[in-house]
């Protein structure tokens, strides 16, 4: 009987409640149902705690957030440092894209906590030091991590919105939408259709890469390259 009862008691054991655990919950949370829903007891209930033993972790909502984006951060690769400065903006452009499209709710909040995790420091330290090393002013490296940004921001607000994800669902959608428009009322619109977007083998993830090589060619170190 004394074994059963500490089975029983073992087996209820639960895993210690930390400040990691509610911002991994809470980012989960945020993942499937938006940050309007991120409330404490949204955050409580699936780890099965009162939503105010949250508060022996984290201060506040804001305080979450914070976790959050500097968890969001720390998914985020950094620029490699054996790379020259085009090829490290690229890589990391590529992964902040990939990291806010499996976290929808990021892409407004990355730059918008006046309380900046490490992850996010060291983020952006190491991108600013890219820029420096290769070759760019201060001035400059602010310029474009500024202009890099608003572009990487920007397109996935963009991609995140559209009423379609994959070739198939852009053919059913724009297809629709080409129909039900009168014939010959908008020629451009149709030809951009008919001639681009609907051409087999299009896919709006290159529009991404065209845009970022647009704007990472016409960028230029203003100093001379730093050992």
């Amino acid at each position: 009987m004394r074994e059963a009862g500490q089975g029983r008691r073992k087996g209820a054991a639960r895993t210690p409640l930390s400040r990691d655990r509610v911002i991994r919950t809470a980012v989960a949370v945020a993942d499937e149902k938006g940050t309007a829903a991120l409330t404490m007891r949204a955050i409580a209930e699936p780890l099965g705690v009162e939503a105010m033993s949250l508060y022996h972790h984290v201060a506040s909502r804001d305080d979450i957030l914070d976790g959050m984006v500097d968890a969001v951060f720390s998914e985020i690769a950094l620029p490699p440092r054996d790379a020259d400065w085009k090829s490290a903006m690229r890589l990391r452009a590529i992964s902040v894209r990939t990291v806010l499209r499996s976290h929808p709710w990021a892409v407004g909040l990355l730059d918008s906590r006046a309380r900046p995790g490490p992850a996010t420091l060291r983020h952006h330290d190491a991108v600013i030091g890219t820029l420096r090393t290769g070759g760019f002013s201060v001035a400059m490296a602010a310029h474009a991590f500024s202009l890099i940004d608003s572009y990487l921001y920007g397109f996935v607000m963009q991609e995140l919105s559209l009423p379609f994800n994959g070739a198939a669902e852009l053919d059913e959608v724009a297809g629709a939408i080409l129909r039900d428009m009168p014939t010959d009322a908008y020629p451009h619109l149709t030809e951009l259709a008919t001639e681009h977007a609907l051409k087999p083998g299009y896919d709006y993830a290159d529009e991404f890469t065209f845009g970022l090589t647009l704007i990472l060619d016409a960028l230029h170190p203003d100093e001379d390259a730093r050992a």
